[in-house]
This record gives C-alpha cells, sequence and structure tokens, in this order.
C-alpha cells in the first residue's frame, strides 16, 4: 500500500469503495423493505422500457397506428367501449381521437422518459463533478468564477429557461437528445457546489498532502485521491437529482415543447388528455400513475441509498435503538 493509499484509509470519516463497503450497502439496503419494493418496482418499469417491442409484438399492436373505427366519431373521438376501449386486443384501450394503442404508448413513452432522465443525470454529475473537483484544486480566480457561475445556474428558473432553449432550436434536431442537452446543462449546479465543498474538506487531510509531496499532478490527485472519496455523495445527489429530471422532461413535453409527436411521452400524453378526463378518465390516470409511481420509486430508493451510503446511518440507529431499549 502507497504512502497516500495508507493515510486515505487511516483518515477519519473518509471511505473508500471496495467489495467489503459495497456488501454493507447492499446490506443495508437489503433491511429497508421499501428500498426493495422501490427497487422492484424500478427494475419492473426498465424491463418494460426495454422490453417494448417485444410486448407490441405480444399484444399485435403499432404505437404509431391509428384504428378510426375505435372511436366514436359522433361524441368527438371518444373510445368504443368501457374503460377506454380495453379489450383483448388493446390491453388498456386506445387513445381518445386517434385509436392508437394505449399499452404499447406507455410503454414506449417509458423508454423516452426514463433515457432522458437517466442521461441529462449522468451529463448533470460529469460537468459538475468536474466543475466542483476544478474549483477546490484550482486557483482562487477559478474558484471564484466556477462558484458564480454555479451560483448562476442554481438562481436561474430552469423550466422557464428550458422551454425557451427547446423553443429556438430547429424541430428536426432529435428532441430525446435536445432534452438530455438542456435538462443536464442546466442541472449541473447543485453537483457542483456539494463537490466543491467535500474536496475542500478533503484537501486539508494527510493522504491528499501525502499525494501532492510523492509529486502527483492535480488531476492524477482528483483521480486516484479524490474522486474515490466523493462516490458517496455523487452518488446520493444523483439519485434524489434522477427523479426531479424525470418530472422535468414530462414538463417541458407537457408545455408542447419537449417530445414532439407522434413519439410517446407520458408527459406529451397528459397534454392531450387534459381534454379528456371527463369522457375518458383511464387516458389520464394511466400516464399520470406511471409517472407518479416512477417518481415515487425512485425518490425512496434515493433516501434508501443516502442512508446505506452514509457510515454515520447505522451508528445513529444503533445508539437509538440501544437507548430505547434501556429506557
Amino acid at each position: 500500500m502507497t504512502t497516500a493509499a495508507q493515510a486515505r484509509a487511516s483518515a477519519p470519516g473518509v471511505t473508500t469503495p471496495g467489495a467489503g463497503a459495497a456488501r454493507q450497502v447492499l446490506r443495508r439496503l437489503r433491511s429497508r423493505p421499501s428500498a426493495l419494493a422501490a427497487a422492484a418496482v424500478l427494475a419492473l418499469l426498465v424491463l418494460l422500457a426495454l422490453a417494448a417491442p417485444l410486448l407490441a409484438h405480444l399484444e399485435g399492436q403499432d404505437p404509431y397506428a391509428y384504428h378510426d373505427g375505435l372511436v366514436d366519431s359522433a361524441r368527438g373521438g371518444v373510445p368504443l367501449g368501457g374503460f377506454g376501449g380495453v379489450s383483448a386486443d388493446h390491453w388498456l384501450g386506445v387513445e381518445p381521437g386517434t385509436g392508437r394503442d394505449l399499452f404499447t404508448r406507455l410503454v414506449y413513452g417509458a423508454r423516452v422518459s426514463l433515457l432522458v432522465a437517466t442521461g441529462a443525470t449522468l451529463l448533470s454529475v460529469l460537468v459538475g463533478v468536474t466543475a466542483g473537483l476544478a474549483a477546490a484544486l484550482g486557483s482562487r480566480f477559478l474558484d471564484r468564477l466556477i462558484g458564480s457561475a454555479t451560483d448562476v445556474m442554481l438562481a436561474l428558473p430552469t423550466l422557464v429557461l428550458g422551454i425557451a432553449l427547446t423553443a429556438v432550436v430547429p424541430p428536426d434536431f432529435p428532441r430525446p437528445l435536445l432534452l438530455i442537452l438542456v435538462i443536464g446543462l442546466l442541472g449541473w449546479g447543485g453537483t457542483a457546489r456539494i463537490v466543491r465543498a467535500q474536496a475542500l474538506s478533503l484537501r486539508g487531510l494527510d493522504f491528499v498532502a501525502a499525494a501532492r509531496l510523492s509529486g502527483n499532478s492535480g488531476f492524477r490527485i482528483a483521480r486516484r485521491e479524490l474522486l474515490p472519496s466523493l462516490a458517496a455523495p455523487v452518488i446520493t445527489y444523483a439519485a434524489i437529482l434522477l427523479p426531479t429530471n424525470i418530472v422535468a422532461e414530462a414538463s417541458l413535453s407537457f408545455l408542447g415543447v419537449g417530445v414532439k409527436p407522434p413519439t410517446p411521452s407520458w408527459g406529451q400524453m397528459l397534454s392531450t388528455a387534459q381534454i379528456w378526463f371527463r369522457a375518458d378518465p383511464a387516458y389520464v390516470l394511466l400516464p399520470a400513475g406511471f409517472l407518479f409511481v416512477t417518481v415515487l420509486a425512485f425518490t425512496v430508493l434515493g433516501d434508501a441509498v443516502r442512508s446505506a451510503l452514509d457510515p454515520r446511518e447505522a451508528t445513529r440507529l444503533k445508539v437509538g435503538t440501544r437507548k430505547g431499549g434501556t429506557s
């Protein structure tokens, strides 16, 4: 073990990821029924999104095919039959006005929502970690410059700016990629602030000083010494940021500047469903329910990850249990 690695291992409050630490985190997550339930729900949603073409083939439907004979034109396009046109051929009914199959559009919409949210989160984390480390390890001028930029990004009205940016981009630009860029590049401020604060506290510890005395460059110190210790707060913040990005994508699509028809999207479906909620409540409840369950599952799992990655969480629980048992 090198001098810097020895100093890092002995530094108080610094955790280095490894097989043992990963097993401990998984054990803490398995001890929380809410985390297991949220993980199961998310695994099912991801499976539905990945298997969307297979599920559409099994149902025998196309998410883009119109079925005019399944809607009542005399009533403005309300689906024929009960529960929004549910049948053996259309498992969740059809879309009002167009007759497109609702089940296939929901599972294909899950692809868009999860892809955009995951891509935007990864982009935000990448930019935020880079900016935070540069501010902590760079000169005082660079620190002030990045700090001012971070304050500006945190103060900006993200939704309003996102609407403006997506509205001026040419319509032939891929909308999912555009949403990833817009949401990701507008949401890195929180990650940068967390990484800068953590890196500044770690910079004064012995293992970083040992790495500097060994002649390592700033980039090598950031990659080999700081990043392993920053993994826990970054993963925790990313788990909290992801459901926020799902809502952001749905909001932009709901307002008509996100994913464009005929590409399915939960937010876009909610945008058109607002005129059908009386005639066909299922068309409103289904995408809204999928969106609510996804955001709730990510939020619950993110909170569980935060608790599992916090080495003081187990200590607090043990102390509280011991006090409760002796009282």
